[in-house]
């Protein structure tokens, strides 16, 4: 769209950087038309500002169901979610799922163009005076490589969901934008790579430390503006983007160059993230608690929220306590993938894997992830977890309690109280980028780019070293030497899922590996009954089995969406019009 002189609608939900390091603040910016924008620093910011307001977080964007929830992470287990969309049939042109991405990534897509079209330009000559001036401009300056950035990330967000989209990268009337037509994927991943590297060396490094580089402090009002995109979230795209071209759904024909690219693009933001004193935090729960957008040790970008709120712990905390839903529940799947502590599978021979004594002498992030029979989950639960059969937390004994045997904990805050005189809020900020998954990423690469998990051709680390600094965290032993290549990628796939288990990625990993029928068909629990002499036994089962069609490898784009084109839009291959 274009602003020109008209009076324009506000820009609802500006994020305007707070005045204390420690928040971004979500509150409203009026905008009435080009000339007013541009008479200030902070109304030409609030532009800005406006194209983080669509950033992704998942806290039950779907009606409380969690996207995992449509994979084999877990089961939400309230009839008639949306969610359930995925896999019943309900998927389609008319009903297609993307919660809202489309629309809100062309929202930030369209507001960069705008800013990088008609604002990019301003001098402020009746501020430069003000003591701010010098700190300001600096700050204004960096502005189009923040607008750069988001749109790339945006278009990221596009190309894993839809595959071929439009490219639009100026600012067009709606008429003209809704007449692109969609563009091969291979070009859209090009343009994410090419404005990275473009941008990367230009775009602040960090905020903390523009003084200590450029001699000018960003201390404005008392405001440290540490929660903006910086070169570290520019390379960490790039890294992501590179990966994804690479994977079998964008690569079917294997190009050994394509993954020699994500290889150097994850290293480079491995070499880039270590050299400035970041690594894996020790303590992996905290990447996911109220404070985790501090943890500059290992989170790379956090899309904060200021408001606090106990929806989530709503959404998730068991049945069978005031005001909980309960509904997002892992899977016998997801659990059955942690090692043992040995770190052995629990089906490997000498796991030492006791079937009756399902969670003892595993790997350290099922206690962080799953809450299982017995556990006393959350601090406010007066009693121990009843998962069994009849228990009362378990869909027996409850509507909608676990049908899995399981409840969710990564993100949940334990010692939120969600009903009563003494109920509680905490803010919820979502990890985007985290060093952990670019080890990962960096393993993937160099994998399938060397054909072996030991060989790291000129680069830095193999895969198995790469893979080792994730377990190491997790107390895991290194990964066993001499397997081949399936072996070594099966392991792989197995340590990513836990690892990233409930952080968004799981949805679209499975797909760009095209392994949706080893993965997301046969969906597990664990029937547990309680015995007379107050002992339990673990029976795992299949839950449900979910059918499965290659063209659900990509969304389908809204036929609301075809319509407005005039036809310019064609629908994703495999799905009816």
């Amino acid at each position: 769209m274009k602003f020109r002189k008209s009076i324009i609608a506000a820009l609802c939900g500006a994020v305007a950087f707070a005045s204390c390091s420690d928040k971004m603040d979500y509150r409203e910016v009026s905008v009435y038309d080009e000339d007013y924008v541009k008479t200030t620093f902070s109304r030409t910011g609030g532009l800005i500002s406006q194209i983080y307001t669509y950033l992704e977080s998942d806290f039950g964007n779907y009606n409380g169901a969690v996207m995992g929830s449509a994979t084999d992470e877990s089961v939400y287990t309230r009839t008639g979610n949306s969610v359930q969309g995925f896999y019943n049939g309900a998927w389609g042109p008319t009903n297609n799922l993307d919660g809202g991405r489309w629309s809100k990534c062309w929202a930030g897509i369209s507001y960069a163009n705008l800013f990088l079209d008609e604002f990019n330009n301003e001098k402020f000559l009746e501020y430069q005076t003000d003591l701010n001036y010098k700190a300001e401009m600096f700050q204004y300056n960096n502005f189009k490589f923040e607008a750069r950035a988001l749109r790339a990330y945006y278009y990221f967000e596009l190309v894993r969901m839809f595959g071929d989209v439009p490219l639009k990268t100026t600012s067009l009337d709606a008429a003209s934008s809704n007449a692109l037509p969609r563009v091969p994927a291979d070009e859209i991943f090009k343009f994410i790579d090419d404005e990275c590297v473009a941008i990367k060396d230009s775009i602040v490094k960090d905020y903390a430390k523009i003084a200590d580089e450029n001699g000018i402090s960003m201390n404005l009002g008392g405001k440290v503006e540490s929660g903006r995109v910086n070169n570290l979230f520019v390379l960490a795209l790039r890294a992501r983007a590179a990966l994804y071209h690479a994977s079998p759904l964008f690569n079917p024909n294997n190009d050994k160059e394509l993954w020699r690219k994500a290889v150097e693009a994850n290293q480079e933001l491995i070499v880039a993230c270590t050299t400035r004193g970041m690594k894996l935090n020790a303590d992996y729960s905290a990447l996911f608690g109220t404070d985790n957008w501090s943890n500059a040790i290992e989170c790379i970008f956090v899309r904060r929220n200021i408001s606090a709120s106990n929806n989530f712990e709503k959404y998730n905390f068991p049945l069978g306590m005031g005001n909980a839903n309960g509904a997002n529940c892992p899977t016998q799947n997801l659990v059955d993938a942690y090692e043992m502590k040995n770190g052995k599978a629990i089906d490997e021979e000498g796991s030492g894997y006791d079937a009756q004594n399902p969670y003892a002498d595993r790997d350290n992030r099922l206690s962080y992830t799953v809450a299982v029979n017995g556990e006393m989950w959350p601090s406010s639960n007066t009693n121990a977890l009843q998962t069994y059969i009849g228990g009362m937390h378990h869909g027996s004994a409850v509507s909608y309690g676990t049908n899995t045997g399981y409840y969710l904990k990564k993100y949940v805050n334990n010692s939120t109280i969600i009903s009563g005189s003494q109920e509680n809020s905490f803010r919820h900020h979502w990890v985007i980028f985290r060093l952990g998954e670019f080890y990962l990423n960096y393993a993937e690469a160099i994998l399938n780019y060397t054909g072996s998990g030991y060989d790291k051709s000129n680069y830095k680390w193999t895969a198995a070293e790469a893979l080792n600094v994730v377990r190491k965290r997790a107390g895991q032993p290194d990964v066993a030497e001499g397997l081949d290549f399936e072996h070594f990628k099966q392991k792989y796939e197995n340590e990513r899922f836990v690892e990233l288990a409930f952080e968004g990625h799981r949805f679209y990993d499975v797909r760009r590996w095209k392994e949706a029928n080893k993965y997301f068909t046969s969906i597990r629990k664990m029937d547990i009954v309680k015995n007379e002499d107050d002992t339990f036994t673990y029976t795992p089962g299949v839950l449900e089995t979910r059918q499965w069609s290659d063209n659900m490898y990509l969304f389908p784009l809204s036929q609301s969406e075809i319509l407005k084109s005039g036809g310019s839009l064609v629908q994703t291959t495999g799905w009816a019009k």
